[in-house]
């Protein structure tokens, strides 16, 4: 019999917590026919012996390089038989309830093809979950630090609107998003152009060009601890970011506008390097902290 849910989790060098990760999806999933799926992108660490001896059960495929997310997922869709496909970071814990929240939203709007979780930080506190699609303005307040600094803590973010209950958004973040197989077989899967970051937006804007629907379940919270498989590249996954936006912004909002975030992103990031360079410098690198350089910013957007 087909499960009625394949939970797909990619994992680059975070043994510890890809173990925390399968172990709370067992938990939560245990009254629900299912099958997990974990895409290993070249693991160092023993995460590959560590499936084999802790999960046997748990269905690996095992790649002797990083794929990327959007690829890495692809190729886990292509395999496992799901009506819905929940995928999840290696840094992210459902909690109590959270995948019956998730799967009950789904139930109940025919027409959604993500459904994304109420994400929280490790100390409870409410982490970005659901926004709106970028726009030029929106890029400038990030940037800028404008949006949190004057707007809300998590901009570009909406808050956790937990009395609102399952709501229609405009994308939902990557760390978990529950799938409608059907929906993924009209509109495809994930685009392989982006190695890491904006994936799941421009996932969630081809899902609505097609008409099929994006929500959020604030009941389903899910533990996001954030940046697990990159923490030691913390430059290079800035310039992987940037990269991601301007090329969303390409296929999305045209040429021009492109080019122009381009020109936001490499004025503020000149001003953050001298920033955070002089701060370093003058507390003896007790404060600032690494920014991308120019040019491995600048080497990134010429790709795009």
């Amino acid at each position: 019999m087909k499960p009625l849910l394949s939970v797909i989790i990619v994992n680059w060098n975070t043994c510890a917590l890809l173990a925390e990760c399968i172990a709370a999806v067992e938990r939560e999933a245990a009254s629900i026919p299912h099958d997990i799926w974990v895409v290993d992108n070249g693991s160092s660490d023993g995460s590959v012996a560590m499936l084999r001896r802790d999960f046997p059960h748990v269905q690996v495929i095992e790649s002797p390089v990083n794929l990327g997310f959007a690829r890495a997922n692809n190729l886990a869709m292509q395999k496992s038989a799901g009506r819905y496909w929940l995928l999840l970071n290696t840094d992210a814990l459902v909690q109590s309830g959270s995948i019956q929240a998730l799967l009950q939203a789904a139930e109940a709007a025919p027409r959604a093809g993500v459904v994304g979780a109420h994400l929280l930080n490790p100390d409870g506190a409410f982490q970005a979950s659901h926004t709106r699609f970028p726009t030029l303005w929106q890029e400038f307040l990030i940037l800028s630090t404008l949006g949190r600094r004057l707007l809300r803590p998590w901009y570009p973010s909406h808050g956790p609107e937990e009395e609102k209950g399952p709501q229609r958004v405009d994308y939902v973040e990557g760390a978990c998003m529950l799938v409608r197989r059907e929906a993924v077989e009209e509109v495809g899967g994930l685009d392989e152009g982006y190695f890491m970051y904006a994936e799941e937006v421009d996932w969630c804007k081809r899902m609505q060009i097609a008409g099929w629907e994006v929500w959020y379940a604030p009941a389903a919270k899910v533990v996001h601890i954030g940046g697990a498989s990159s923490a030691h590249r913390k430059t290079s996954r800035e310039a992987d970011l940037y990269r991601s936006r301007v090329r969303y912004f390409r296929i999305h909002h045209g040429r021009t506008q492109a080019e122009l975030l381009k020109a936001m992103i490499v004025l503020f990031t000149g001003a953050k390097q001298f920033v955070h360079t002089l701060t370093q410098w003058a507390t003896g690198n007790r404060r600032g902290r690494p920014v991308v350089t120019l040019r491995e910013l600048l080497t990134a957007l010429r790709k795009v």
